[in-house]
């Protein structure tokens, strides 16, 4: 097989790795692309995408359920409802695969050469890929890893027959009677909700103190009242120990030190997730590592001339769009251009019942700086069209410095906030101040209002609340 020599050389083909490649190709840089499934990463295939769509199945399911409870305002009834989930998975599926041809046609059209199969490194410009037809070298001038992450294993809980993990749980074709999942973070709740929705009786066990710790609790309660209401069990400051005989129940230590059996049809371990900085060589290269993750500068370079790494190797934040965001910037390095990593204004979404988007810094963040802040929250109940799509629960929080009112950060929660996570994130990154939102006209009836008040109000100027 004939050697291939090019500019760029991307390893992985997840959100960063095609983005990277595409804006390269665009930008007239001879790229090859190495991946050894299908393009779109974890992200499209069994994370962001294929979850969003199960979210919704569910959300429509439960609402329909409740419709034909007639335990709704709306005067609406319905007979009772049935869910299929494998069709629903099939749904699932053919989303995926329609993303899956976009970005290939996308590569294709940006005249990047994919090849199919596992890379690894023979020095810091070679690489060799294992494919169907043979081994394929590859040399480069620059090269970009890109190889992603993949789901955290408790020692005590491998994957495999009930103990699944996010993957597993996005393909299952029947909804699993009793349902524990490990883990009270963002994934673990969005497909514990799911699930919940679907009508699974679902406990969570969470070893801190509450769940979703990386959110302040003043974001995190209107979450914890709708598990709540769900039915939900969350069990806090509790550590997962192992199977318990026949492997049909979850063995959880308590916070008193006592030992308790959760009856399980499936246990689905949601702890977080580990950079893959094994199986491709990294051995042959001398790079600069952060803990578990590749160390780059404000250029995502690494220790070694020419070799980039962007994506969740480097760290958290673990997110899709800051791994888009840091191929694209890479992409452009190499064709020339002069560009620079800043991370203040990437959103983090939490897909809850309701939703919590964050943006920049906290309260908390701020006076840990020692910023003096003006902080403006205002309601959703008081909000027209929150009320009309009965989404009372949550708020939208600005925090500004006090002296100039330059936004450092907006958090919201409620329904379909997740929707506003642009404007919060525009605002940061354009250098808005208070005056600046509050001088916007916002459409009305919309939620986004809600960012209009909680800027008036903090600047004493509130109108409707």
């Amino acid at each position: 097989m004939k050697d291939i020599s090019c500019k760029l050389l991307v390893i992985g083909a997840g959100p960063g790795g095609y983005v990277c490649a595409i804006r390269a190709g665009q930008l007239g840089v001879d790229t090859v692309i190495v991946e050894e499934r299908k393009p779109g990463g974890t992200c499209l295939n069994v994370g962001c995408i294929p979850s969003k769509a199960l979210i919704h199945a569910a959300e429509e399911y439960d609402r329909i359920v409740h419709l034909a409870s007639g335990a709704n305002p709306l005067g609406i009834r319905t007979t009772q409802p049935e869910i299929d989930l494998p069709q629903t998975i099939a749904w699932k599926d053919t989303i995926v695969g329609r993303l899956n041809s976009g970005v290939s046609g996308l590569l294709k059209k940006s005249k990047v050469k994919m090849v199919q199969g596992r890379a690894r490194f023979r020095d810091g410009k070679t690489v060799e890929v294992e494919t169907e037809t043979g081994r394929q070298i590859i040399r480069a001038e620059n090269v970009v890893i890109a190889t992603g992450s993949a789901p955290v294993e408790l020692p005590g809980l491998p994957f495999g027959g009930p103990v699944i993990s996010s993957t597993e749980a996005l393909s299952l074709t029947s909804v699993p009677e009793r349902l524990v999942v490990v883990g009270g973070g963002y994934i673990g709740l969005e497909l514990g909700t799911a699930f919940a929705k679907m009508g699974a009786k679902v406990t969570v066990v969470e070893a801190q103190t509450r769940i979703l710790p990386q959110y302040d609790a003043d974001l995190t309660r209107p979450v914890s009242k709708r598990l709540q209401a769900l039915g939900i069990e969350v069990m806090t400051r509790a550590k997962a120990k192992g199977l318990g005989k026949g492997g049909s129940a979850l063995l959880v230590e308590t916070e008193s030190g006592s030992e308790v059996s959760l009856p399980a049809d499936r246990i689905l371990v949601t702890v977080g997730r580990r950079p893959v900085t094994q199986g491709w060589g990294r051995e042959e290269l001398v790079l600069d590592m952060d803990g578990p993750f590749i160390r780059i500068d404000e250029r995502c370079r690494t220790s070694m001339r020419g070799l980039y790494a962007i994506g969740d190797v480097t760290g958290e934040p673990m997110l899709a769009h800051r791994a888009m965001a840091q191929g694209e910037m890479v992409a452009e390095i190499v064709a020339g251009h002069q560009r620079v990593w800043d991370k203040r204004a990437i959103p983090a979404v939490c897909f809850t019942d309701p939703e919590i988007v964050a943006v920049g810094m906290t309260p908390d963040d701020a006076q840990r700086i020692g910023s003096e802040v003006r902080i403006g929250q205002f309601p959703f109940a008081a909000n027209g069209r929150a009320m009309t799509k009965l989404g009372e629960e949550g708020f939208v929080r600005v925090v500004a410095r006090a002296d100039n009112h330059l936004v450092l950060g907006i958090q919201a929660v409620g329904q379909g906030v997740s929707e506003l996570s642009a404007a919060f994130g525009l605002a940061v990154e354009m250098g808005a101040r208070l005056e600046d939102i509050a001088g916007t006209i916002h459409a009305h009836p919309t939620q986004g209002e809600a960012f209009q008040e909680s800027a008036l109000k903090s600047l004493g100027r509130e109108l409707h609340i």
